[in-house]
């Protein structure tokens, strides 16, 4: 029997190697193996601190710098890698490439396992080198294709950078609190990158899911609003480094969280219920904005449910946002509907009761604290372990319609 041309490409592309054919695939997956790693390695040091070595970084240090500047890192190379080349009209990055990029991933990973495998010196120097790194690949193509618009994304990865290099300057002792100073940094960074790709996606996404359905919606842009949405995240990145947790920067995450909100009130959230794909993006949005408003709390009444907003932040809006860009691109972007069946939406309920214990537990049930946060460990673990187990074939197998990418 004859087979015809479209069953040989899909037969032959069957038996290739797609791993290393476009930047999401890998970094998507190392995102969730770093993850479900992190988690599992802080939890036993939580629990048993004589684990944890004696003269490593701290390990509540450590478990802070590598959900940042490793799940987070690899979340956001696995978006720009794949993002940039639509936006300029190069191909993908691939192949080679890719994999050094990679392995400088790795490599970072590696250094900053709490055995003393390198020194000091030597291991800061492999972390640091990814994002400028990152940014000597990802900046022509934008200069040359005239993509202005987007060269925001560029600095976003210098300011990672300095973030990563105040941290090891302040676990070196060169600079006096550094540390919280670099994490600080990398934290208002993330809320920035999730609020202008947030503004992009959720609207868009969100109008033509419910178009779907069935369901027409407006979502006009407001200008104003979403200048004053990104410049009020911007000043708290600044308030943080001028006056950190002072009444000023109390103010400003006010008007940061009131302007979030109103950006999301009018994207039509509640109207899109039947497609996990889409209200996902509109909760990790809504813990953005919770997030800093339990900052307003904490820094202008010092309110006890609010001491843990940083979480909020954290676990909440970048762990679900996280989630919801990689699960949609990796669906999209290989080819297969754009649908999520019960056990994604599983690893989105998950991680909201990850952060729901880890933020607000604790100030209800004090004497249990050990044991909310190794339950809300337990629901991030799960999170994304069901991720690993239905994305891992997805990522790396070709796509069933045979073609690139």
């Amino acid at each position: 029997m004859r087979t015809t041309a479209a069953q040989r490409t899909r037969i032959v592309t069957s038996r290739q190697f797609v791993l290393f054919a476009c930047g999401f695939r890998p970094f998507f997956l190392l995102a969730g193996f770093d993850a479900l790693v992190n988690m599992i390695v802080w939890l036993a040091a939580f629990l048993d601190p004589d684990l944890w070595p004696a003269r490593a970084l701290p390990a509540m240090y450590w478990h802070a710098h590598e959900m940042l500047f490793g799940f987070a890192a690899a979340a956001i190379a696995g978006f720009l890698l794949t993002a940039v080349p639509g936006w300029t009209g190069r191909t993908s990055y691939s192949g080679a490439p890719l994999i050094s990029l990679i392995a400088l991933w790795l490599a970072g990973r590696i250094a900053m396992i709490p055995l003393g495998l390198l020194s000091p010196l030597a291991a800061n120097a492999i972390d640091l080198a990814f994002f400028p790194v990152m940014i000597a690949v990802l900046a022509p193509p934008l200069v040359q294709a005239r993509k202005f618009r987007n060269l925001p994304f560029i600095g976003i990865l210098a300011l990672l950078f300095l973030a990563d290099l105040c941290f090891h300057l302040g676990a070196s002792g060169v600079l006096a609190g550094g540390e919280q100073i670099g994490l600080g940094i990398a934290i208002d960074i993330v809320m920035i990158l999730i609020v202008i790709i947030g503004g992009r996606i959720i609207p868009a996404f969100t109008k033509s899911g419910l178009a779907r359905h069935g369901i027409e919606v407006r979502l006009p842009a407001n200008r104003w609003i979403d200048i004053l949405a990104i410049a009020a995240i911007v000043a708290i990145l600044l308030g943080d480094l001028l006056m950190p947790l002072s009444t000023a920067n109390g103010v400003i995450a006010l008007i940061a969280s009131v302007a979030q909100t109103i950006r999301l009130v009018r994207w039509h959230g509640h109207r899109t219920a039947r497609d996990p794909l889409i209200w996902v993006l509109h909760l990790g949005y809504a813990w953005l904005a919770t997030g800093l408003l339990l900052k307003v709390m904490w820094l202008l009444g010092a309110a006890p449910f609010a001491e843990k907003w940083i979480h909020a932040l954290t676990v909440g809006a970048f762990a679900t946002m996280i989630l919801a860009v990689m699960t949609r691109a990796s669906l999209g972007h290989t080819g297969r509907a754009l649908i999520a069946r019960v056990n994604v939406a599983a690893c989105y309920v998950f991680i909201s009761v990850s952060a729901l214990l880890r933020v607000f537990a604790p100030a209800v049930f004090p004497a249990r604290y050990e044991t909310i946060v190794t339950a809300s460990a337990l629901f991030w673990i799960a999170a994304f372990g069901m991720f690993l187990m239905i994305f891992v074939p997805i990522l790396t197998n070709p796509r069933p319609d045979g073609r690139p990418g």
